[in-house]
């Protein structure tokens, strides 16, 4: 299929591409690396009337690492992100996400900002901003605003982006202390979208007891979820601490959809599964990061 007829704009400049957003509102749609939005043009379920390809904006592709965390622009690649050795070492679980976004060919064309605001369940970036409490900075004609993730994702394809409105970064927050990640998902074939999957975060005392444990989930819900499991762990030192307890938890607290890919009992028992082995893993990861991290 061939998508509709539209408007092509390219502008130059964020207060340019700002200016025409506004002008066209509701009727446009924003181009950056386009993975997603091109297949849903040629496909006709998006049929937009003006397409704003912001690719020749400058100062839209950076990724700077600061004492909040790792603040990514809205055209930088997936790619880039990956490669950021200043990224991983500040949040290793944008690297370990990373690597699970579908295949190298389109992880070098794709946007890390574009991947969130698309606000698929199924995308991994989604869930780690979930699970970084994260935020998306939306610029509009005469001003800014920024959404908190858990306020940003309202439904499958449906986010807090408002008509006029690009954005223009997300931020990434660093855990605090000695937090180690891990990401786990399970898909039929390499670079599919995820059946399940499984992003966590374990902090750790200098006795390296458990003091937090959270984990997000891919594919389990019509809105990326995040949830606490220190309940289940909390306080014990981490190679005794009890992580099929909090698998049996989590699962417990999802609600996850049939499709013709899973099960939701097989999804139930994925998230289960994976979230055990994540927050292990994780915490292993935290028992080696130095005491004054």
């Amino acid at each position: 299929m061939k998508p509709a007829p539209f408007t092509y704009h390219r502008p130059e400049s964020v207060p340019d591409a700002l200016a025409v957003l506004a002008d066209v509102g509701e009727r446009g749609k924003v181009l950056a690396g386009g993975q997603s939005l091109l297949p849903m043009l040629a496909m006709r379920l998006a049929a937009p009337e003006h397409l704003v390809d912001v690719n020749r904006v400058p100062g839209l592709d950076d990724v700077t690492v600061g004492p909040e965390g790792v603040r990514v622009g809205a055209l930088a690649r997936h790619a880039r992100v990956e490669r950021d050795d200043a990224a991983a070492s500040a949040l290793p679980l944008l690297r370990q996400a990373l690597r699970h976004v579908a295949h190298p060919t389109i992880r070098n064309r794709g946007t890390t900002v574009g991947s969130v605001v698309h606000a698929d369940p199924s995308g991994e970036m989604t869930a780690v901003l979930m699970l970084c409490d994260g935020e998306v900075v939306l610029a509009r004609h005469g001003g800014e605003r920024s959404v908190a993730a858990r306020d940003f994702f309202l439904g499958p394809l449906e986010s807090a982006l408002a008509p006029g409105e690009l954005a223009t970064s997300v931020l990434f927050r660093r855990p605090r202390g000695r937090t180690g990640s891990a990401w786990h998902e399970v898909s039929r074939r390499h670079g599919d979208y995820a059946v399940c999957g499984v992003g966590a975060l374990v902090t750790l005392d200098d006795d390296l007891r458990v003091t937090g444990a959270r984990a997000a989930y891919v594919s389990m819900g019509d809105t990326p979820a995040a949830l606490d499991l220190v309940d289940a762990v909390g306080g014990r030192p981490a190679d005794q601490a009890d992580w099929t307890a909090a698998g049996r938890l989590a699962a417990s607290r999802l609600t996850p959809d049939a499709d013709i890919h899973a099960s939701a009992g097989y999804r139930s028992h994925l998230a289960e599964v994976l979230t055990s082995r994540a927050l292990r893993e994780a915490a292993g990861h935290a028992s080696r990061v130095p005491e004054a991290a």
